[in-house]
């Protein structure tokens, strides 16, 4: 009997240990994910730049002003070229007062070919508020088909669950 609640103990105790740990890894601010997709750009300013500008809501009301739901955003980095890559130079998240959030990396990154790349905003993330924001800058070889940014929110709540997407608009930068 005494060994039986002893591996019951264990395992209670490594459940909860993993459980923690999972909660602190939000791979989409995990600097070393970034790392990975540094991109040298070329040095000879053959590339066009332009910037995007992408609502997320982290939240939204219901019934009023004091009930709100929190959302899980999935934010899209998407390449609609065929052949080349895209370069996403900068991915700046701001709350409802337009105060900075968080930059998710210091180094421009590449998107491949058809490839899409993810930022997750965790639904207990609530810094952003109801009218959250991105602002992309974002670099490509003249020609190229300009990247699509997207952001996907959902929350479900027993048999209930509300799902929206919003896209990004091209600003002058």
């Amino acid at each position: 009997m005494k060994n039986w609640l002893f591996y019951v103990l264990v395992l209670a105790l490594l459940g909860l240990l993993t459980a923690c740990e999972s909660q602190q890894k939000l791979s989409s601010t995990n600097p070393v994910n970034w790392d990975k997709r540094r991109a040298n750009l070329p040095l000879d300013n053959s590339l066009s730049e332009a910037s995007t500008y992408l609502s997320v809501y982290a939240e939204i009301y219901s019934r009023s002003e004091e009930k709100t739901h929190e959302l899980t955003a999935t934010v899209s980095m998407r390449n609609t070229s065929l052949r080349d890559s895209v370069f996403v130079l900068r991915a700046d998240y701001y709350n409802t007062s337009g105060e900075l959030i968080r930059s998710y990396f210091d180094h421009p990154i590449y998107i491949r070919p058809l490839e899409t790349v993810e930022i997750i905003i965790d639904k207990d993330d609530r810094a952003g508020g109801s009218g959250a924001n991105f602002i992309f800058d974002w670099a490509l070889r003249p020609g190229a088909d300009e990247p699509l940014f997207e952001a996907i929110m959902i929350s479900t709540s027993g048999h209930q669950g509300v799902s929206f997407v919003t896209q990004g608009q091209k600003r002058q930068k």
